[in-house]
């Protein structure tokens, strides 16, 4: 009898450092979530950062459940995420270490997968892809997921230079004696964006990386909490500095790279500036104009400063909406066209009219009195990935609601390209539900100029009805003569029509459709259904009146 021998169970190799501050309702979730990866995780150093809320107590009692729980309570609070992770590698006795925070949670087989990719390439660090889940949605998207599209080594980091754009340090295995070896640690203390100085500092170090495309993190991004995380709140002018201040240390460490070409350093800290352009400057672009006007300039004035020790290079590294951005703030000392911009900053992009020609009648620029901001990429980027902009009104009403879209022509790109139908969708935010789908043709408007076209026009209507609570966002897929097409967003015409509340039949009685601009400017519906609807529009006006309330 031939007997079937299983493989032998992975050895305990693995520490998990687990981080948090009084955060007692969420660390025991994240230290389960390390205990389940099985028998590789030899530890998991769980670091209480001076909490006052009782995570003590609960990371004590999980130790008595499980010995391979290491609790570590330090004297005083680090103001940071740094301190603490430090200290995770100081006391580890694992030959490889992982880092997780005490809101977030590690997937099934996590640790099993970078293990397994550790062993095989003999690699330093080994990286997979972060999902993040936003509460209390449960709605997932993958993080930089261009990196993660099929399992790989990078001998060497400059030879992928995306792997800048991947700044957590959550999602990676590390071998221990390598973070030693080369003495790389966080930036200690309250530090914000420690995460950008830490991955620079082991990019810098130039290890072998094994890119997995398993799922090995969980961020949860809880954005209603009472208290939001270091880095969503966003609110004042300190986080903007201070992530500004972590990318130009991170700059300064990449460029001492070396490498056996010598060329290492340059081209890891040149990717690195332009993923800055492409990501954290359109992020914060988009939200200028929710800012006081004291927060705007400010921002303006330090952004300025910041980008204008940039090279040439450097800009034109980046995509071309951060990089249009980039120089209009450098163009111009104050703030200015900040719907524009805000727009430009969207993904996807949009440029709205008006469309400004240099005085030679055909280079495209930004604005007559801005014109060495040029837009020459438009005359030749692929129409699939112009900022194509449309204008959208919706009029809800009880027997139909009604959408009208407007294309307009951008250079005479879209002209040329001759745009024919538009496939129109309402999805809902949340992820669950379903999808509200039509196609209608666009068709030119007479502008009174045989030759020209200067917009194209189509209305549709829709049964709003049949669509559940919620907030629903709308979807444009353009299609052009060609056979190609443009997935895109709408702008919000402003008008009376915006936030007015309107009572619609449905299946379920009575609905409240009210459509809005989101912080970007696109058309999104919000839809209550029956008296909760109604309850929620009468406390929403009150705080309002009190002056408590925020939209």
């Amino acid at each position: 009898m031939d007997l079937i021998l299983s493989p032998p169970p992975p050895s305990p190799r693995v520490c998990v450092v687990v981080i948090g501050y009084n955060d007692a309702a969420h660390v025991a979730d994240a230290v389960r979530s390390a205990l389940a990866q099985g028998p590789a995780v030899r530890e998991v150093i769980a670091v209480d950062d001076c909490s006052t809320d009782g995570s003590g107590e609960v990371l004590a009692a999980l130790a008595r459940k499980d010995p391979r729980v290491k609790p570590v309570r330090r004297a005083a609070n680090s103001g940071g995420c740094g301190t603490p992770r430090n200290d995770g590698i100081e006391a580890t006795t694992s030959p490889y270490v992982m880092f997780l925070d005490s809101d977030d949670v590690l997937p099934a087989g996590a640790v099993d997968a970078l293990l397994k990719a550790a062993a095989r390439h003999d690699a330093e660090v080994v990286t997979g892809l972060c999902v993040r889940r936003e509460l209390p949605s449960g709605r997932e998207s993958p993080w930089q997921p261009m990196l993660y599209t099929k399992d790989r080594l990078i001998a060497r980091p400059e030879l992928r230079t995306r792997l800048v754009h991947d700044t957590l340090c959550v999602n990676k295995l590390y071998r221990t004696d390598f973070l030693r070896k080369h003495a790389v640690r966080f930036p200690e203390g309250r530090f914000t964006y420690e995460d950008f100085v830490f991955t620079a500092r082991v990019l810098a170090a130039g290890p072998r990386i094994a890119l997995i495309t398993d799922p090995v993190y969980v961020w949860n991004v809880r954005r209603t909490a009472a208290k939001l995380s270091i880095s969503l709140d966003r609110s004042g002018i300190g986080n903007w500095k201070a992530r500004m201040e972590a990318h130009r240390m991170s700059v300064d460490i990449l460029r001492d790279a070396r490498s056996p070409s010598g060329t290492a350093g340059k081209r890891l800290a040149q990717a690195s500036r332009a993923k800055f352009v492409d990501h954290s400057l359109r992020m914060y672009a988009r939200e200028l104009t929710a800012r006081s006007p004291e927060y705007r300039k400010e921002w303006w004035t330090a952004t300025r400063a910041y980008l204008a020790t940039f090279d040439t290079a450097d800009l034109d590294a980046a995509p071309a909406p951060g990089r249009v951005i980039a120089r209009v703030i450098l163009a111009s000392p104050e703030p200015r066209d900040l719907t524009r911009l805000q727009e430009v900053a969207a993904r996807p992009a949009r440029l709205s009219p008006p469309y400004a020609r240099a005085p030679d009648g055909t280079t495209p620029i930004w604005s007559p009195d801005l014109p060495q901001v040029t837009l020459e990429h438009l005359r030749v980027r692929p129409i699939r990935l112009l900022p194509l902009a449309v204008d959208a009104e919706l009029r809800p009403r009880a027997h139909g609601s009604r959408l009208t879209l407007r294309l307009h022509e951008l250079y005479g790109r879209v002209a040329d390209a001759g745009p024919t139908t538009v496939d129109v969708e309402l999805v809902p935010r949340g992820g669950d539900g379903p999808v509200l789908r039509r196609t209608t043709a666009l068709n030119p408007v007479d502008s009174g100029d045989a030759e020209e076209t200067d917009s194209w026009v189509t209305r549709v209507v829709l049964d709003l009805g049949s669509l559940g609570g919620g907030v629903w966002d709308l979807r444009l897929r353009l299609h052009f003569r060609d056979g190609t097409a443009r997935e895109t967003t709408a702008r919000a015409v402003p008008g009376p029509g915006l936030l007015r509340r309107t009572a619609l039949p449905s299946l379920r009685g009575l609905l409240l459709a009210q459509p809005y601009a989101t912080q970007a400017g696109n058309l999104a519906v919000r839809l209550a259904p029956g008296m909760r609807g109604v309850a929620g529009v009468v406390r929403r006006r009150l705080a309002r009146w009190t002056g408590s309330g925020r939209r």
